[in-house]
């Protein structure tokens, strides 16, 4: 599909847009509503199977995410978003890198609650920060798997009140490995199946 090509070609090299410029993103927002303009999945609420499973971010605009990058002595690493349809649980995942040892993740639980055939609300419930050693982080799923069976963390880890943490989040175009979403921030995401 020449949209979904353009958008790829277009955010191509940006690292997740810490790397693009004004033009960059201007033509990456084009390349993004054009392809939303032909979602070939029309309730991408209701396409669980296509929703379900580990996405990473590839382009975002959210300057939450892209901040992680301007801490001391780190870089962003890998940005992953896992969505379980069956608890209505979704996990966002920022690995984070620097000096030797130190490797760091940056992790969010959350609840979501469809509303319509494209928007979620997003209740956050648990907030996880710390080195990947302590908290025995190898991957996404291991992670996750650690925190669906109430796994107590070493690192900061603490729950967030989900009357004051909400969101939503409108999935503007899903296939079998792209999804885009918009946030209630105003901020795009655009991630692909890991």
């Amino acid at each position: 599909m020449l949209g979904k090509t353009d958008l790829l070609e277009a955010i191509a090299g940006k690292n997740r847009g810490l790397l693009a410029t004004e033009q960059d993103k201007q033509a990456i927002l084009v390349a993004i509503a054009n392809l939303e303009d032909v979602n070939p999945t029309p309730y991408p609420v209701e396409a669980t199977n296509l929703l379900n499973g580990n996405w990473r971010l590839i382009y975002t605009t959210s300057k939450a995410l892209l901040n992680i990058d301007s801490l001391p002595l780190y870089k962003l690493g890998q940005i992953y978003q896992c969505i379980r349809v069956e608890t209505n649980s979704v996990y966002n995942i920022a690995e984070i890198y620097g000096l030797p040892f130190f490797e760091g993740i940056v992790s969010v639980a959350a609840k979501f609650e469809p509303v319509s055939n494209r928007r979620v609300n997003v209740k956050f419930e648990r907030s996880i920060i710390g080195l990947q050693r302590l908290i025995g982080y190898h991957s996404p799923e291991s992670f996750i798997q650690q925190l669906e069976v109430g796994k107590k963390l070493t690192a900061i880890d603490f729950p967030l009140n989900s009357k004051e943490q909400q969101g939503w989040l409108d999935i503007t175009y899903i296939d079998d490995n792209l999804r885009i979403g918009r946030g209630n921030e105003g901020s795009v995401f655009v991630l692909t199946k890991a």
